[in-house]
C-alpha cells in the first residue's frame, strides 16, 4: 500500500478572472513558477470546475433559454427559474429529487447532483448578462489535456484534478468531489492488502481523487478566496492511472434505484 506521511497544499497564486478561450495551463504554469513550485510527477494539481468550464465556453446567456412546458411545470412546483430548470433538464437524463427549491438529477456524465452542476456563483457579469455556467462536455478529457499543456510548459506534467462541489447522500454540507482526472488512480483498490493485523482486506476501495479533491477545497474556499488552483505535494501511488468517470457508481450497484 502507498505510504504519504504529509502533504504541502499551496494555492497557486496569479490566477486572473478567466474568459472563454484563456489558456488555464498558462495561467497555472505561471503562478507555479511566480511561487517557485516547479512541477514534480508526482505533484497533483487540483482545479475549481467553474474556471475549467469558463475557459471552455460553458457559459450560457439565460436569456437566450427558451423553456419547454415540462421546464415551466416543473419550475412553478419547486420556485425556480424555469429557464434555470430548462438548462437542468437539458444536460440531464432523469429528475431523481424534486421539492421546494430543491431539483436533483442524473447528469448526462453519471453524477447524481443538485441542478447538473450547473451554477450561477462567481460567474458575476461584468457586462449586464445574466450567465449559468454548465460543466464540461467531457471533464476527463479536460484534465488530459491541461496535464500534457503542463508539461509542455513546465518540464513536468504533473497529476491533474477538475473538481466541484457536491452535497453528499445522508450528509450535511457540500465537499469537495472529482469529476475529471488525469495522472492518477481515482480509485485505490485495497482489496487484498492486509490490515495491521494481517487481516486481508475484502471491501476497502479508497475513493483516492475525492479525498485529494475534498483536501483542495480546504484551500480553495466557497466564496471570494480567488484561489481556484492548488498544488498538492507529497502524495504517493503506484496503481495505474484512473480517469475520475470510475468514481461514478453504475446503476447496477446502486441499491436506490
Amino acid at each position: 500500500m502507498n505510504r504519504t506521511t504529509a502533504l504541502q497544499i499551496v494555492a497557486v497564486p496569479g490566477i486572473p478572472l478567466v474568459k472563454t478561450g484563456d489558456d488555464l495551463a498558462t495561467f497555472i504554469a505561471d503562478g507555479l513558477a511566480a511561487a517557485k513550485l516547479a512541477p514534480q510527477a508526482s505533484d497533483v494539481v487540483v482545479i475549481a470546475q467553474k474556471i475549467v468550464s469558463k475557459a471552455e465556453g460553458r457559459s450560457v446567456d439565460l436569456a437566450s433559454v427558451v423553456p419547454s412546458a415540462q421546464a415551466i411545470e416543473l419550475a412553478r412546483q419547486i420556485d425556480k427559474d424555469p429557464r434555470l430548470v430548462e438548462l437542468v433538464l437539458s444536460e440531464s437524463v432523469r429528475v431523481v429529487r424534486a421539492r421546494p427549491g430543491i431539483l436533483i438529477v442524473e447528469h448526462k456524465l453519471g453524477f447524481v447532483m443538485a441542478n447538473a452542476g450547473i451554477d450561477q456563483s462567481n460567474v458575476g457579469p461584468t457586462d449586464g448578462v445574466e450567465r449559468a455556467l454548465l460543466l464540461p462536455v467531457n471533464p476527463d478529457a479536460s484534465a488530459e489535456l491541461l496535464r500534457t499543456r503542463l508539461g509542455t510548459l513546465a518540464g513536468t506534467a504533473p497529476a491533474v484534478v477538475i473538481i466541484d462541489s457536491f452535497g453528499r447522500a445522508w450528509r450535511r454540507g457540500t465537499s469537495g468531489v472529482a469529476i475529471g482526472a488525469a495522472g492518477l488512480p481515482s480509485l485505490l483498490d485495497l482489496r487484498g492488502n492486509p490490515d495491521l493485523f494481517g487481516r486481508i482486506l475484502q471491501v476497502s476501495i479508497t475513493g483516492f481523487a475525492d479525498e485529494i479533491a475534498a483536501a483542495a477545497s480546504l484551500v480553495m474556499g466557497q466564496g471570494n478566496e480567488a484561489q481556484p488552483v492548488v498544488l498538492i505535494r507529497g502524495l504517493s501511488w503506484s496503481a495505474s492511472a484512473r480517469p475520475a468517470s470510475d468514481l461514478v457508481r453504475p446503476a447496477s450497484e446502486d441499491m436506490f434505484r
